[in-house]
């Protein structure tokens, strides 16, 4: 198998057997040389696998170095035997990544537990003090199902251990308590879980999902771990202590590189107090820094006792042991040189990311030969390559009580492992070639972790009403909502929205009719000083006016769009060609796991290509989302149908990024890729358009300049266009004539509203991408005036963990000033300026510089607000924020977050600023969440969206009734063109009870959840729906109170009377009055039979039309009853009870 091949390798070295024979005791040291790419890590777990009683920690300069080494011993060894401890990402107390907070503690929890057998650390990490060792033993909490314990008790422990109390779960590290329902999410969860109570006992256990707050599945165990640094876990000073304290006497440490662990230990202890002095000057608490940190000189002590293993310089050390490894062949992606290679003699194994990659290089490397390829490839992802000689058993060098070295039995594969080679590896000693294929093709290795925790924002967080908001009512116009109150009304009480309309006239609107209600948004701006709307007048005219002009002008667009779309439609051209098995092999080699959305994203764009009409595909989805990664397998499928492809892009800057994004997804196919940019001087421009014409270019990427009229292609097949509606009316225009002959897909970062996405679904090809990657997390953002000491321990931060930082400043004239100033604060820091002004060749050098890492700091002007995609940067100052338009600021912000680390955002502003500045500096600061959350922030970009896919005639209609109303008319237009004249709506029933019927405070004390409840109840169309949202409510809120029960059984009658043509309903006591309606015709016989069913007598009181008094007799409840037996007359309907 796999994992013993590689470890059987190395330990059949002569090298590793004198390592194991000297294997190093307390305090004892032992050197060792030779080791190249990830062969550090093979030893370590070798030695691992040899040793299993001991424990093993590397400590490493930076987290990146230790990321890398987590990253290889997870394919080496079992994924539970390494973890990794990172420090803290700043010098205070409160670790605020939840990502970086969890691992910690996570981290801890399984060491003092003795379930890691292999810890990477950082130097840092070492010196910090920690209440979290202590407090584990005493913090520490498994719940099961069946305890006995007190809820307050339950929840004051959780605040005490640094939980946060909230009105509903959303994020890790919080807690909420609804009667007798309790939401827990702790570090070490998967999922949170929820916890039911019947008094003190336990007596439910389940996980939830956060986006929609349902439960999943049963839980067995609910295990609690305390939060990072709460300052109430533990006293002060004396209870903190370094994980140095958790280590074994007989651990072993491994140190990559030994010669920087000292000054690395003084560095961050002069940086501490460096640090600890600019909180002072702030004014903040600061807690004395050796109260968080050990002095180096106490750790190199504790360290002095531990047996070591160092990698040292054999030409600076001479009692060291050198290994015979080699770094591999250079291949750069000469697959004449690899097939000759790996028939060398020598057993290879190639590591490749996925099964696409494997498939493609079996598929290369047995091409044109007559016998296979003795290389083994195999799933799983190494740093770094290296070649293992043959090795000879000295059978007279023996370790562990005498076993012959390298005679062990074979170790099963663990879990994690690799699966089988395809072929068999000799099992002699004849050594090991281990190649990588991100090394065989040049291609740069993106190290990428999944979140560990999700997070999410529930629908009624997104929908929640304020009092003082503006909204309109469908018949009565815009008012402005007031709140909740309750009202008792025809013997019953009830819930209503009080919405307060011009001469301060008020509307009651139950809640049970809330969907009468939207929120009035206008087509401005968050930055456009918009004057608040007109209210109307309760009764009056205008509104109605109104609402019919938009009715009509919504008719015309809808009829236009139509007519378009057909137009379309009869167009044809030959379809592309199907999946073939380089498509397919493309596709899996994406290094990293598709979205759900990327996956439909890419299934609709290819389904478009096979038909025989051309594609107009619009696919929205904000900024390091995946679009490129489709955009690259629609380009690959149009170049195997022998078509040429054109990437339209808005910037210079942008169409480099592509150009390289391009190359190196197809760079193991034969595709010829050209960028036409103003980096090139004219004659290479026209080289570019001569082999354009003469078909000998696949791919070309460019501005608009792709639009001009000497541009000709041999056989132009696709349009990939990047933000449309960056670009000018004039090539709007011809984008609009090559879109009826040209397959053309639209990228575009700017958000769409779901309702337009949808109502607008028939009229245009639309693919929403909504779900953010994996490891992407959200970007803390910050508004805070100029301050040198923020500036240098932000770039620190970023640089202690070997990232790099955006620094915008939108003046050309000052820029290099501003970037001396840096150099002066942050003065290890690698600075360099990139501005539109520069020569090309100098900016497209500081470009790449700083995609390399070469460049720590780079300062610049606007022009990376698209295009620039550098994972490792997820730091970014903007200086005079208030200066930049919302959307301006999105972009820029989504230059940072796109790994799995925690990103910052600085937004630098004077202490004064104006009022529409502040507004939209708020809306960024405010809304930094993913998901659901994340669209909160974007509703004003959702405005501009609309705006854009519906043109500026509509605008001044969107201002009149609000854009929710609008959507919603929009809708339903949609809806009748499409259909021509349905049948009429089905009229609800009239319900009037003498029973409370709503969801009482005690029971939903959150307005927004509240509210959100009765908003989609008031939207369904179905009994078994709303019984559905009954067991939503009962699985969050806990059993129903009767006002609740009353609540969803008058909604089924409702819209099951309304089915049977019943219009009214009145209830009172144990008796009931049904009202037909002059239209329906009511089988008597039926009815007499359902009644009778459920224990009612009926009487007829009038005949036509039929009016019955009911009596209950015995059995269900009077609403119960009456909805189990209504429920009868419903064709193919099941009854149902309460």
């Amino acid at each position: 198998m796999a994992l013993p091949t590689i470890l059987d390798a190395v330990e059949r070295l002569g090298a590793f057997a004198r390592v194991a024979n000297v294997f190093p005791s307390a305090g004892a040291r032992v050197a060792v040389a030779g080791l190249h790419g990830s062969s550090d890590a093979v030893l370590v777990a070798a030695l691992a696998r040899r040793f299993p009683q001991r424990f093993f920690v590397v400590v490493t300069d930076a987290v990146a170095d230790a990321e890398r080494w987590l990253s290889d011993l997870h394919v080496l060894a079992d994924d539970a035997a390494a973890a990794l401890y990172p420090p803290r990402e700043g010098y205070g107390e409160v670790e605020p990544h939840a990502e970086v907070a969890g691992e910690r503690v996570e981290t801890l929890e399984r060491v003092s537990r003795g379930a890691v057998r292999i810890l990477l650390t950082t130097a840092r990490a070492l010196l910090e003090r920690t209440a979290l060792p202590n407090a584990l033993g005493t913090a520490r909490l498994e719940l099961r199902k069946g305890d006995v314990r007190r809820p307050e008790e339950l929840a004051a422990h959780l605040e005490a251990i640094g939980f946060e109390r909230v009105t509903m779960v959303d994020d890790v590290a919080q807690f909420s308590v609804r009667g007798g329902i309790f939401d827990i999410y702790s570090f070490g969860m998967a999922e949170p879980v929820r916890l039911e109570f019947w008094g003190d006992e336990i007596v439910e256990l389940r996980h939830f999902e956060l986006g929609t707050q349902r439960s999943t599945r049963p839980a067995t165990v609910a295990v609690i771990l305390p939060v990072d640094a709460a300052p109430s876990v533990g006293t002060p000073g004396g209870d903190r202590v370094s994980i140095l304290a958790l280590f074994p006497p007989d651990t072993v440490l491994v140190l990559p590189d030994e010669s920087h662990l000292v000054p690395e230990l003084a560095r961050t202890w002069a940086e501490a107090e460096h640090h600890a002095e600019l909180a002072r000057r702030r004014g903040e608490e600061v807690v004395p820094r050796d109260q968080l940190f050990l002095p180096p000189a106490e750790v190199e002590r504790a360290l002095g006792t531990l047996g070591r293993i160092a990698a040292t310089d054999p030409s600076r050390e001479r009692d060291c042991i050198t290994f015979p490894i080699r770094p591999p062949e250079n291949i750069a992606r000469d697959i004449r040189l690899l097939r000759q290679v790996v028939r060398d003699g020598t057993p290879t194994m190639i590591l490749c990311d996925n099964a696409g990659q494997a498939e493609r290089l079996d598929e290369l490397l047995n091409e044109e030969a007559a016998a296979r390829s003795p290389a083994s490839l195999v799933i799983g992802v190494l740093n770094g390559g290296f070649v293992v000689p043959p090795g000879v058993p000295d059978r007279r060098e023996t370790v562990d009580g005498g076993r012959a070295f390298g005679a062990g039995p074979e170790t099963a594969p663990r879990t994690g492992a690799l699966p089988p080679p395809t072929s068999r590896l000799p099992s002699g000693a004849s050594g090991l070639r281990v190649l990588t294929d991100h090394e065989i093709f040049r291609r740069e290795r993106r190290l990428r972790r999944a979140r560990r925790y999700a997070t999410g924002s529930a629908l009624e967080a997104i929908t929640t009403l304020k009092p003082g908001d503006y909204v309109v009512h469908l018949e009565h116009g815009v008012g402005i909502y007031r709140g909740i109150e309750k009202l008792f009304m025809r013997e019953s009480t009830i819930e209503v929205a009080v919405i307060e309309y011009e001469g301060g006239d008020r509307l009651n609107v139950p809640l049970y009719r809330i969907d009468q209600v939207e929120r009035y948004r206008s087509g401005v701006d968050v930055g456009d000083d918009a004057p608040p709307p007109r209210l109307h007048k309760l009764g009056g005219r205008r509104w109605a006016q109104q609402r019919e002009r938009t009715r009509l002008a919504i008719e015309e667009m809808t009829q236009e769009l139509l007519l378009l779309y057909a137009r379309r439609h009869l167009a044809s051209r030959p379809p592309h060609v199907p999946d073939t098995a380089w498509q397919r092999q493309l596709e899996s080699s994406f290094l990293f796991e598709d979205t759900p959305d990327q996956r439909k994203a890419t299934t609709d764009v290819k389904e478009d290509m096979e038909k025989p009409r051309p594609m107009d595909r619009l696919l929205v989805g904000d900024v390091g989302y995946g679009k490129t990664e489709i955009a690259i397998r629609a380009a690959f499928k149009a170049i195997q149908s022998g078509r040429q492809v054109a990437v339209l892009v808005p910037t210079t800057i942008l169409a480099e990024q592509h150009f390289r994004t391009f190359s190196e997804r197809l760079a193991d196919f034969p595709v010829r890729i050209a960028v036409v940019s103003r980096f090139q001087t004219p004659k290479e421009q026209a080289a570019i358009l001569a082999d354009l014409a003469a078909k000998s270019i696949d791919v070309v990427i460019g501005t608009h300049r792709l639009l001009s009229d000497d541009v000709a292609f041999g056989q132009l097949g696709l349009i990939v266009v990047d933000e449309e509606h960056r670009f000018g009316v004039k090539h709007k225009e011809k984008l609009k004539h090559l879109k009826l002959e040209t397959d053309v897909l639209t990228l575009t970062a700017t958000p769409i509203p779901r309702t337009l996405h949808l109502s607008l679904a028939g009229l245009r090809d639309m693919t929403l991408m909504q779900t953010p990657p994996r490891d992407r997390s959200p970007v803390l953002t910050f508004v805070e005036p100029w301050d040198d000491g923020i500036i240098e321990e932000g770039i620190a931060r970023e640089l202690d963990r070997g990232g790099q930082v955006f620094f915008v400043h939108n003046r050309i004239e000052t820029i290099e000033a501003i970037a001396d100033h840096i150099r002066r604060v942050a003065p290890r820091a690698r600075v360099a300026v990139g501005h539109g002004q520069m020569r090309e060749k100098d900016l497209e050098e500081v470009m790449r510089r700083f995609v390399a890492g070469e460049v720590d700091v780079l300062v610049s002007t606007l022009i990376v607000e698209s295009g620039l995609d550098v994972p490792n940067a997820n730091t970014m100052f903007i200086n005079r924020a208030d200066h930049f338009g919302l959307a301006q600021l999105y972009q820029l912000r989504g230059r940072v977050g796109r790994s799995h680390r925690r990103a910052y955002c600085y937004l630098v502003v004077p202490d004064q600023v104006d009022e529409d500045a502040e507004r939209r500096l708020q809306v960024l600061e405010h809304h930094t969440e993913l998901g659901a959350g994340y669209r909160v922030a974007l509703k004003d970009m959702e405005l501009r969206g609309a705006g854009n896919l519906l043109g500026a005639e509509q605008s001044g209609h969107v201002q009149a009734v609000g854009f929710e109303l609008y959507l919603r008319m929009l809708e339903e237009a949609v809806r009748r063109v499409q259909a021509g004249d349905a049948a009429p709506p089905v009229v609800p029933t009239d319900v009037s009870l003498d029973l409370p019927a709503y969801l009482p405070d005690d029971y939903i004390a959150a307005p927004d959840a509240k509210l959100d409840i009765y908003r989609r109840l008031t939207a369904l169309t179905e009994p078994v729906a709303i019984e559905a949202l009954k067991g939503e409510v009962r699985d969050r809120f806990g059993p129903l109170p009767r006002e609740a029960h009353h609540l969803f059984a008058s909604a089924i009658l409702r819209l099951v009377g309304g089915e049977l043509g019943i219009e009214g309903i009145l209830v009172h006591g144990d008796e009931a009055r049904v009202t037909f309606r002059d239209s329906a015709t009511p089988r008597l016989k039926g009815l007499t039979a359902a009644f009778g069913e459920v224990q009612f007598r009926a009487e007829i009181r009038r005949m036509q039309p039929l009016s019955l008094k009911l009596t209950r007799l015995g059995g269900a409840g009077i609403l119960d009853g009456l909805v189990r037996a209504l429920s009868l007359l419903r064709p193919n309907d099941p009854p149902r009870g309460g």
